[in-house]
Parts: C-alpha cells; structure tokens; sequence
C-alpha cells in the first residue's frame, strides 16, 4: 500500500511557490488528487501515483463522470490531475506524464436522466430489507431521492444535523454553505427504523460516531460504494439508464417542477446558487412526467 502524503505536501509547496495560486485553488487541487488516490485505494489496490497509466487515469476520469459530475467538474479535475503530473515530472518522479493526452469532456448543457416513479419503485423493490444492509440501503436512497441530495451531503450527514421532529435535516453543501432541506413521512420513517434498529447495534469506529449512515465495520460510507449499491440495484431491476446517485438528484427536481413547484423553491431546495442551474429541469419532457406525477412529490401524497 503506497503513502499519498509526500506528494501532497510536495504538490502544495509547488501550487503555493511556483503558481502562486490562493489557498482555495490549492485546496481544489488538492481534492482533485484525492479522488485519484480515492480511486487507487478502491480500484487498484492504493498503488503509488507513480505507477499511474493513460489507460487507468482514462478509467479514473470515466469513473468521475459515473459518480455524476458535471462536464464543468470533470474538466477541472482533469486539469487538476494534468497539473498534478506535471510537478511529479518537474520533481524527476517520472519521466513522462501519463496526463498529458487525457482529454476534458466538452462542457455543455445537456438534460439530466432521471427516473420515474414506477422505475424508482422498481429499483427500491430489489433491496431485501432482511439481509445486512438493507434497511441501511432503503433509508439511505429514499433520502437521496426524497431531500435530493447530492452523494457527498448524503455520506457527510450527521444525526446532529437531524430535526426529524420538524421535519428537517440540515445539510452542508458545496463551499461549505448549509441549508435546511425537508424530509416527507417515508424517508423520516425509514432513517429512524435504520438508526434505532441497525445502527445502534453497529461498532462505531472513532470518529464516526456522529455520521448517519454506516458500513458494516462502522466507519462512514465512500460516494464509490452508494454508486456501487445503485449500480447492483439497477442491473437486478433491469434499469438500462446510466444511473448514479446524481440520478435520484435529478429525478427529485424534475418531478417537483413538473409537477408545478415553484422553481426558486426547488432551487433553494437543491443549493443551486444560480436559477440557470435550476431552470435545466423545466426543459424535460412535460408530458411523459405529467403521465407519471400525481402530486408535488409522490412521497408525500397521502
């Protein structure tokens, strides 16, 4: 197993003294390397930087767009990445950067994919609430897609951070911005089954004891592992949409506006800082949502 932690600080003294960049743009940097090493510790036996190919750093990068990036996101890692492998050559860690021909997806507008109702269903039907897991998984999704949270602010969230008596959960979003989002009957029923009926039989490593959703060993839930839970979801329903949990994301929004939520409200809901953002999900097909939303939100229908 390969120690990261030289090539950080390495890196961080070359961003600070050789591109005099701010302390954000190092930070972002940074965070770029360590989904690499998120990578290599998951895919590749957390191998050395060093040891990095075109052909893996192409995995890596298909590996971001599955997590559900946007183009824009993926394009800044790439070039974080790049950037990356240009000090380790400088440094004389290698000899070529195995980067230089990794290309950034064109950054456009496109529309979503998203779910229906009836395919969200489907997808929920294949979880066994008795096998390990399962309820931990039930609870985990519904919230995904009944708040609409991305898959950071849903492995980040904290029981703190829970006003389930209110009917709200607070969550820390991009640039560390909270907001109190919402949460119907359904996925408020199945967190407090998870935590008062799993969780609370769990070992709790340290440091996690305040974490929501947990392993099986304890320790806080990676984004790779909820995209692998979909991922095996979806191939048991036969789903062949490219799913990732951006998609119950999406599919929360497009359904709220569809079914005539006011946009700032969703917008607020979602933690977009611009309506441009927001105003993507009026574009989708009205009809074939209108077939399928009966309400606001299907899960708080009576």
């Amino acid at each position: 197993m390969s120690n990261w932690t030289p090539y950080y600080s390495g890196f961080k003294r070359f961003l600070q003294l050789e591109r005099s960049l701010s302390k954000n743009s190092i930070e972002a940097y940074e965070d770029d390397v360590k989904k690499l090493e998120a990578f290599s510790r998951d895919f590749f036996s957390h191998q050395s930087p060093l040891e990095f190919n075109f052909r893996q750093l192409s995995k890596f990068i298909e590996w971001i767009a599955e997590l559900g990036f946007s183009d824009t996101t993926q394009a800044r890692i790439v070039s974080g990445i790049k950037t990356f492998y240009k000090y380790l050559v400088l440094e004389n860690e290698i000899k070529d950067s195995p980067a230089e021909l990794l290309e950034k997806p064109k950054t456009r507008r496109k529309l979503p994919v998203f779910l229906s109702v009836e395919e969200i269903d489907l997808l929920f039907k294949q979880i066994d609430r008795s096998k390990p897991g399962g309820e931990r998984n039930l609870s985990m999704l519904e919230t995904l897609y009944s708040c609409g949270l991305r898959v950071s602010e849903l492995t980040d969230l904290k029981i703190s951070e829970l006003h389930l008596a209110e009917d709200f959960i607070k969550v820390k979003g991009k640039g560390n911005k909270e907001r109190l989002v919402p949460i119907g009957k359904r996925a408020k029923k199945l967190m407090q089954n998870y935590i008062e009926q799993v969780r609370s039989h769990l070992l709790i490593k340290k440091g996690n004891e305040d974490i929501v959703y947990l392993n099986n060993k304890g320790s806080k839930l990676s984004r790779v592992m909820v995209f692998l839970i979909i991922k095996s979801l979806a191939e048991k329903a036969g789903l062949k949409k490219p799913l990732s949990p951006h998609t119950f994301r999406h599919s929360f929004a497009s359904h709220l506006v569809e079914g005539g939520a006011d946009l700032r409200a969703v917008q607020e809901m979602l933690g977009h800082s611009s309506i441009i953002t927001t105003e993507i999900y009026t574009q989708i097909d009205r009809q074939f949502l209108r077939d399928n939303i009966l309400s606001f939100h299907p899960r708080n229908k009576k």
